[in-house]
């Protein structure tokens, strides 16, 4: 059976973006982005939002630009082999390969997506991850806490929820940036 992993990059504050909706301050350097490219490796499909798709579809171009990073061109080549679901009541369409639109989130067949698949999948998105944390569907949490307080803003992980964690690894990077990656127990 295959995990359902929740993966963000948050201020020390815990928000995935501050409260003009910016997270410019979260951006990983290399030694980061090599690091989370090497955990996504893991990853066969992507569940999405709306907001967070139209946030990664950015990297549908990239895997094929030569004038980008190596480490940029690896994620993009990541992300675009991968299958996306992308949770919509409103999106028409979408424009990248390998997505669908599903118009509601449902936890059965999340649970049947697990059973049936070959390699992990990943739930991004704080809101669309709320609603998998409160159906028991998460099996993983990796957060990546930067050096900064943004003072409010989305939160990354939900309200109201409540969960015994298990720490599995943690690792520090030469930016300040501190992964930490936890089993979801059950309550």
């Amino acid at each position: 059976m295959a995990k359902l992993i929740y993966a963000a990059i948050t201020s020390l504050d815990g928000c995935i973006e501050d409260r003009d909706g910016s997270f410019n301050w979260a951006m990983p350097d290399d030694e980061v982005h090599s690091y989370v490219n090497n955990l996504e490796r893991d990853i066969g499909t992507y569940l999405y939002g709306r907001r967070m798709y139209e946030t990664m579809k950015y990297w549908e171009p990239m895997y094929a630009d030569p004038a980008q990073t190596h480490v940029a061109r690896d994620y993009a080549a990541i992300w675009h082999q991968s299958q996306k679901v992308v949770y919509s009541r409103s999106l028409a369409d979408v424009d990248t390969a390998k997505t669908r639109i599903e118009r509601t989130f449902d936890p059965d067949a999340v649970r049947a997506m697990k059973a049936e698949a070959q390699e992990n999948i990943s739930v991004g998105g704080p809101e669309l991850a709320a609603a998998a944390f409160k159906a028991g569907l998460v099996d993983e949490i990796h957060l990546f806490v930067s050096p900064i307080v943004v003072g409010g803003g989305k939160q990354a992980l939900p309200d109201g929820f409540r969960t015994p964690l298990e720490l599995l690894d943690q690792r520090n990077f030469g930016n300040g940036v501190v992964h930490l990656h936890y089993r979801v127990l059950a309550a």
